[in-house]
């Protein structure tokens, strides 16, 4: 059998098949080889390793200056002497030259004194800090298919938090799971059976908690979208696995590697370091598209395809995505959000995304400041035409050096592109966006809605 047979065997079994008409046991099979194989194929495309290998040189530069807030944070509970141990554990499969970096991670910091920065540099320290979780959320909308980024006053407070709470957090966590494995009555209990072998199940099982709770934490708050739990948790799973199995195939690297410290020398660590950043990023980035294909298996497809609207799919979402904000505009509900109305339109929600983002521009949706973004009109209803709404969104592609004006005149292609529009604007007369509003409410049109310019 060739490669293009085994592709269609392939095709045929794992893509062709209807999982609606299969047990249980087979539809979660064939939803599993359907996953691996568009997370292996987004792997091959490269993109999740540039990312990846990105945020390594970010790290490399922004580490210690994230270190020493957290450690000021940290310092002011007491606890800052716990910065180390957390630390090893994260470079654990560097072995020993994981505890050499760790050392020189924590000289590093304390040398650098945050109080005596000045508010210059005070400002150029939260600057790098913000900056690199900036990063990070732009890999991860990228994963989510999110082209925009939270706004910077929401940023600010958000990164912000992760920082000066994140790392209590996981100080907390450690040392309460450190404290009982060390308690005098947990370890007389460990004695009496079958207690004993139910605690030694815990002590393996609460560091893969404990990662598992630290990635679906990530995964639900850095995207800059609505991640269900489930979602999350499905991610945090498969990266917690790979990041103990990757950890100890590393650890097994390290350890007969002596023949690369006599080639690099002290350059060694250095390298074995941004090595295992970048394995960790990688990870971190494979669980993130595990949690989007699982909330949005409509992306789980077999053909590599760019998602490209044309300007007629463009023109018709518009307008329904227009008339569903404006129904619900009169009828006083709840206004739509971006999740919501790709639901109700049945559409993907990346298309959604893009056909909002023009509404947006032109003025013709507002999207309100909250924590779950809604839409709203941006124009009166009843005095904005359906034809200004389609000329916004056919001019939207149109490049600022290349108008229709730059063109040779051709009478006979004059004629018809003017007959075109001629056309469309006797057809499109009189129609308002009020007109897109579902019927089911048009005997209720006589209710007088919010006005525009206050709810704006």
């Amino acid at each position: 059998m060739g490669r293009d047979g085994l592709q269609k065997l392939i095709s045929q079994h794992v893509w062709v098949t209807d999982l609606t008409h299969q047990t249980k046991l087979k539809a979660l099979y064939l939803h599993l080889l359907r996953m691996i194989f568009v997370v292996g194929r987004d792997l091959r495309k490269g993109q999740l390793n540039l990312r990846a290998m990105s945020l390594v040189y970010t790290t490399l530069l922004s580490l210690v200056p994230i270190l020493a807030i957290s450690f000021t944070v940290l310092k002011g509970f007491g606890v800052h002497n716990e910065v180390g141990p957390v630390l090893f554990s994260l470079f654990e499969p560097l072995g020993e030259k994981g505890a050499e970096i760790t050392l020189r991670i924590i000289e590093f910091v304390e040398r650098m004194k945050v109080g005596v920065l000045g508010s210059v540099g005070l400002i150029l320290l939260l600057y790098t800090v913000i900056s690199v979780m900036q990063k990070i959320e732009r890999a991860f909308n990228f994963i989510w298919h999110i082209s925009e980024t939270r706004p910077f006053a929401q940023r600010f407070s958000d990164y912000l938090s992760v920082i000066l709470i994140g790392p209590v957090l996981i100080v907390v966590s450690t040392g309460i799971s450190a404290t009982a494995m060390n308690n005098s009555i947990v370890k007389t209990l460990v004695a009496i059976e079958p207690l004993g072998t139910i605690i030694q199940i815990g002590i393996v099982v609460l560091p893969i908690a404990l990662s598992i709770t630290a990635f679906t934490f990530f995964y639900i708050f850095i995207p800059n979208t609505k991640v269900k739990m489930r979602s999350a948790i499905v991610g945090a799973v498969v990266a917690s696995v790979l990041w103990k199995v990757t950890g100890w195939i590393f650890a097994s690297f390290v350890v007969t590697s002596t023949q690369y410290e006599a080639v690099y020398s002290a350059f060694a660590s250095l390298i074995f370091f941004m090595i295992w950043l970048y394995l960790t990023w990688l990870i971190l980035m494979v669980g993130a598209s595990v949690a989007f294909y699982h909330q949005h298996p409509e992306y789980l497809s077999y053909q590599i395809s760019e998602r490209r609207l044309s300007n007629r799919v463009k023109e018709k979402l518009a307008l329904l995505v227009m008339g569903r904000i404006s129904t619900n505009f009169y009828r006083g509900t709840p206004a739509w959000t971006l999740e919501g109305l790709a639901v109700e339109v049945n559409a993907p929600i990346e298309a959604v995304t893009v056909v909002l983002a023009l509404l947006e521009g032109d003025g013709f949706v507002v999207k309100t400041e909250s924590d779950d973004p809604t839409f709203i009109p941006g124009k009166p209803l009843d005095t904005t035409p359906v034809s200004e709404l389609l000329r916004a969104i056919r001019e939207s592609d149109e490049l600022d050096y290349v108008g229709l004006d730059a063109f040779i005149k051709n009478a006979e292609v004059e004629k018809l592109a003017e007959g075109i529009e001629n056309s469309v604007a006797s057809a499109l007369k009189g129609i308002m966006i009020k007109d897109l509003v579902s019927s089911d409410i048009e005997d209720d049109l006589s209710l007088k809605p919010v006005p525009i310019n206050s709810v704006r």
